[in-house]
């Protein structure tokens, strides 16, 4: 058993936050240290701390993770300019949050 996150508590809301989105297996909601004008976390509801832990059974919940992004740019009117996706992974990739999560960032021209 891992020690809880922030993200688990934001899942399990114990943390109050606005949800963008929620589906079953994941939530999205905006990062509190944006980097781009529109900068969304979405993050799986089950715990995977890095992505290199993930399972052949994850196969189907990775995928749903990347389908969610553009459901979320959808929703924020990011699609059709576009949008960059980034997954940051452990310390020296920038991961704060041992949660994996995908960076949804938009909002301007990179």
């Amino acid at each position: 058993m891992h020690e809880k996150d922030i993200f688990c508590k934001i899942v399990e809301k114990e943390i109050p936050t606005d949800f963008i989105m929620e589906e079953e297996n994941w939530v999205a909601f905006k990062d509190i240290r944006p980097s781009a004008p529109v900068h969304v976390l979405i993050v799986p509801k089950r715990h995977i701390a890095y992505l290199e832990d993930a399972k052949d059974s994850d196969r189907e919940l990775l995928g749903e993770l990347l389908l969610a992004v553009h459901k979320v740019a959808e929703k924020l009117g990011l699609a059709e300019g576009g949008y960059r996706i980034a997954i940051n992974q452990k310390e020296d990739g920038g991961q704060i949050v041992p949660h994996l999560h995908l960076h949804l960032l938009g909002g301007k021209k990179f």
